[in-house]
């Protein structure tokens, strides 16, 4: 296999991973095309947890990464199945629209979004908001619609991008920035170890989950698949889309948690105390007004590790703005650099996948992993902070695919298939591989938030 770029990066300042070696990979290097290095990064991310792993576990070249199964896990939600059905994937109202000088990208998935958007467009139809987009500048919509508390960017070129504000934010520092605890607070070493058995190492770590769509809930499953108790948290009265859920969802558990209930914020607040791991993927300020900031989860507890997930950054203009993976395509160049000509013109494009999710959602996995792997060592933790624009960054900073790299053609996709509260369900599994045996998911996902706010025993 050619060289896999190794993204690792500042994880290595820890020294329980300033040694470990790179985890091995197996299969071609290159599959999907196209002028980015894709494949780079999604195998150089699952590699980043699979030595992570490693490091925690004390078993150097126990876990590999399979090129097939990391493809096809990077595109799981278009090879699952719910009793049947194929996913729908973005919904009739995201996607590219034309502007009176360019092209805008909106995402209308989330209804509250949908509705969001025509509020601000004074529209009622599909026609409506062509037109209305077609009498603005891209920037003109864009900002419109954020201001509306939509969700959009427009389509910059990447020279474009280059000269923002956001893209000074967004190339600053390493792809996974750590921090380590400060001195105060009250630091309660864990019992927990990784346990013997290669494929549930992280049985009875405490993981909990208060991330929403792609990037979060990938880092989860992985983490999840290993064993770990994870328990995802939502607000009520905003469901997350059932078939991202699902797809997201196996070997959790899922609960909606009413923050403004005093009953609740305690129950919530007693999981924090006795978690190991936090996960958050929330806007700046969104967790922050109920005590639970990263930041301050860590100067509470010094032992914690926390991850944290934004689109934009934790600096810059866009910090506190909504953002998701094909809105960061949209603005940093991506959807540019992929464009094509068509019988009616030019017209932007999109990675194969939804590789800045996937790809930032195993870092904060491989981030989780290091700073466990540390805890042990040290007995306290971390935080590690990761944005979808860094890594679409690091996507840029590789070096490019040559168009003389041969491109391979890979297997189909091993599909499982288990019975669910959703129906029968076909799926793929995760990347990694324990002793050349593929890892597995043990559990279906569970109806969405059904479980109670507590760990299991």
């Amino acid at each position: 296999m050619e060289t896999i770029p190794d993204l690792t990066g500042e994880l290595r300042t820890l020294k329980a991973l300033s040694d470990a070696q790179p985890a091995a990979c197996e299969g071609p290097r290159r599959w999907w095309g196209g002028s980015l290095d894709v494949e780079g990064l999604a195998l150089g991310s699952v590699r980043a947890a699979a030595t992570a792993l490693e490091a925690l576990t004390g078993s150097a070249g126990r876990y590999s990464v399979a090129a097939h199964r990391t493809a096809a896990s990077f595109d799981s939600l278009q090879h699952l199945r719910i009793a049947g059905r194929k996913p729908q994937g973005f919904a009739p109202m995201s996607g590219f629209r034309l502007t009176g000088d360019g092209w805008i990208r909106l995402h209308a998935n989330y209804p509250h979004h949908a509705a969001r958007l025509m509020e601000t467009l004074s529209a009622s139809t599909a026609h409506d908001v062509d037109r209305v987009l077609l009498s603005m500048t891209s920037v003109e919509a864009e900002q419109a619609i954020i201001a509306g508390q939509g969700a959009a960017a427009a389509v910059r070129t990447r020279e474009a991008w280059v000269s923002t504000s956001m893209y000074e934010a967004a190339c600053r520092g390493p792809w996974i920035r750590l921090l380590r605890p400060p001195a105060a607070g009250t630091s309660r070493p864990s019992s927990w170890v990784p346990s013997a058995d290669p494929f549930r190492p992280l049985a009875g770590l405490r993981v909990l989950d208060l991330t929403r769509v792609i990037a979060g809930p990938a880092a989860t499953r992985l983490l999840a698949a290993l064993g770990a108790d994870v328990l995802r948290i939502d607000p009520p009265g905003l469901p997350e889309l059932t078939e991202a859920f699902v797809d997201s969802g196996f070997d959790k558990r899922s609960a909606e948690a009413d923050m403004g209930n005093a009953g609740t914020a305690k129950a919530v607040h007693h999981l924090f105390d006795t978690a190991d791991v936090v996960v958050t993927g929330y806007r700046r300020g969104g967790l922050e007004k109920f005590g639970l900031g990263p930041e301050a989860m860590l100067a509470a507890r010094p032992d914690l590790v926390v991850v944290t997930l934004t689109a934009w950054g934790s600096a810059g203009p866009w910090q506190g703005q909504r953002g998701f993976d094909s809105l960061v395509q949209a603005a940093c160049g991506i959807a540019e650099r992929y464009g094509s000509r068509h019988d009616d013109g030019w017209r932007p494009g999109a990675l194969p996948v939804q590789a800045l999710d996937h790809a930032t959602g195993y870092g904060m996995a491989a981030a989780a992993l290091a700073l466990l792997a540390e805890r042990l060592r040290t007995g306290t933790g971390g935080l590690a902070e990761l944005s979808l624009a860094g890594t679409a960054e690091e996507l840029f900073r590789m070096t490019p695919a040559g168009s003389a790299s041969r491109v391979s053609e890979l297997p189909e996709p091993e599909y499982l298939e288990t019975d669910s509260p959703y129906g029968p369900l076909r799926f793929v599994g995760p990347p990694l591989m324990v002793d050349a045996v593929p890892l597995r998911y043990g559990r279906a996902p569970v109806q969405y938030g059904t479980s109670s706010l507590a760990w299991q025993r």
